[in-house]
């Protein structure tokens, strides 16, 4: 199962570039908030339809409207996500918009693991963690100067 996490997450890395790319063309073209609502319609086609193969089902669902509401922001979350990429990609440029948002990204999750919010295992930064987080932040704020 290791394995297939590792896949997914290189597929999601690759996708999460593509994304930005084609939802900013997209707002340009039709409107930031049109695409914004269509992406969310292909989410729920098709996370459905995943959901229905995987298990048969729509139970899973159910299941899910029973948990405590914080955790259904990760949907909400999805959306802001969207928003950004579709409005900063055509604006400041796609690797400005993909850099700035691993950077924060990496920097919010170091503070997850140091923490152990949302019922996660803390995890230390040590020096080199630190470091790197310091590189990917100086990368990403020179990515926003323009040439």
């Amino acid at each position: 199962m290791t394995a297939v996490a590792i896949a997914l997450t290189i597929a999601a890395g690759v996708a999460g570039a593509v994304q930005a790319a084609v939802m900013g063309e997209l707002g340009e073209r039709t409107g930031v908030f049109p695409a914004l609502a269509f992406s969310g319609v292909v989410s729920v086609v098709l996370g459905l339809s995943l959901l229905l193969i995987g298990t048969q089902s729509l139970r899973g669902l159910a299941d899910v409207a029973r948990e405590p509401l914080w955790l259904w922001t990760g949907g909400a979350l999805s959306v802001l996500i969207i928003l950004a990429i579709t409005v900063a990609s055509p604006r400041i440029g796609l690797a400005a918009t993909i850099g700035t948002i691993i950077a924060l990204n990496l920097g919010m999750a170091a503070a997850i693991d140091r923490f152990g919010w949302f019922g996660l295992d803390r995890i230390g930064i040590a020096w080199p963690r630190a470091v790197g987080l310091v590189f990917l932040g100086i990368g990403a704020a020179l990515t926003l100067i323009k040439a």
